[in-house]
């Protein structure tokens, strides 16, 4: 039975949550993105796979991690076993965070630091900023407020990738898509750059039937 973390849905055919795994074929998991990380996890071995959407809300609940535990759980499969692919997403050029989000990183991750870089901004804003400081207030949501001085980037595909070796993945079967989706809007969609015109991504996986001898 295909199993959601966390449930937001009593209906079975048709469960909802910010990751879901099953290890039935002819099911396809989904996850829908516009700037989150979509993380597809596969075990060949035990024939289980999982979607999983990784925001920095996620990260913050280890929802990578708690999945791949889920898996082991549920399935047995073995975390050596498991492969995962990374999708394309916002990545750490363009995702610049708030105090807050870096404080909630900083709480609960020992290496918390490895996953945000620091870019100054250009002469020309720094300039702007401090002449007009009003141009710059936002009225954003926990995540995506823009702040004078130094900027926060939070780093999606380093929280992720330290979260499934701290499962136990080998890093050998880690695969990252080396997309920003707010670079590249020819391709992608992005809320960030977008707004609420941005479409959203569809990451899929599942299992193949068992082909009959």
């Amino acid at each position: 039975m295909p199993c959601g973390l966390p449930p937001r849905s009593q209906d079975v055919h048709n469960p909802a949550g910010d990751a879901l795994l099953t290890d039935q074929a002819a099911i396809l998991l989904s996850v829908r993105v516009a700037d989150c990380l979509p993380v597809l996890i596969a075990d060949k071995a035990r024939r289980a796979v999982a979607a999983v959407h990784a925001g920095w809300r996620g990260g913050v609940q280890r929802i990578i991690e708690k999945s791949v535990g889920e898996m082991r759980r549920t399935f047995g499969c073995e975390p050596r076993d498991l492969v995962a692919a990374l999708g394309p997403s916002i990545r750490a050029c363009c995702y610049e965070v708030g105090e807050e989000v870096v404080d909630m990183y900083r709480g609960r991750f020992v290496n918390s630091e490895s996953f945000f870089h620091e870019a100054l901004p250009s002469d020309s804003c720094a300039a702007i900023r401090e002449k007009y400081p009003l141009l710059f207030l936002s009225s954003a949501p926990p995540g995506h407020v823009h702040q004078s001085g130094p900027k926060r980037n939070l780093d999606l595909i380093a929280v992720a990738r330290d979260q499934l070796l701290t499962a136990g993945l080998d890093p050998a079967k880690i695969c990252v898509i080396e997309a920003c989706t707010a670079c590249r809007t020819d391709l992608f969609y992005s809320y960030r750059k977008e707004g609420s015109q941005a479409g959203r991504s569809l990451a899929v996986i599942g299992i193949r039937s068992a082909v009959k001898p």
